[in-house]
């Protein structure tokens, strides 16, 4: 198990698909969420993985998180055992300047949103910033992808 540290951003515009190296279909379910500890069943591409989190920090920047890759015919079983709400999205791997920002281009009820995250070693650590990067949301919960099954983008006041 490892802590997870990340800052997450809204993005303005789709200019950092000419910059992606490479691009995966996602489709995740969400088996429990609950007082931010998930367990989490992802198909990405051919493989399929199991998640765990745990609660975010007071910043929401770090969390535990416990992943095991397991087979697709399994999570599609598995995805038979999630809550409602289904995530459904295209994640772009993005270099910038020594870092990988992951790009998520969200479809379905959650159309129109586009959320850029970054990895980090540290919660104080320096990155540099791309243009198409804009405004931070880390720690805002109505982000986080289990969120959005229960509260899609759709639904919210634009």
């Amino acid at each position: 198990m490892h802590i997870e540290t990340e800052r997450k951003f809204l993005v303005k515009d789709g200019t950092y698909k000419a910059e992606a190296t490479e691009s995966h279909r996602l489709t995740q379910g969400y088996i429990c969420r609950d007082h931010g500890r998930t367990v989490r069943v992802r198909l990405w591409d051919d493989k399929a993985f199991l998640t765990i989190k745990g609660p975010g920090d007071a910043k929401g920047m770090s969390r535990y998180e416990w992943e095991k890759e397991i087979s697709v015919s399994d999570a599609k079983e598995l995805f038979l055992l999630c809550q409602s709400g289904i995530i459904d999205k295209t994640r772009y791997m993005v270099p910038y300047d020594g870092k990988v920002f992951e790009v998520d281009e969200f479809y379905g009820e959650n159309s129109g949103l586009v959320v850029a995250e970054i990895e980090l070693s540290s919660e104080d650590e320096a990155f540099s910033r791309p243009e198409w990067l804009g405004e931070e949301v880390t720690g805002d919960r109505r982000y986080y992808n289990s969120m959005l099954t229960m509260s899609p983008y759709s639904t919210w006041d634009q």
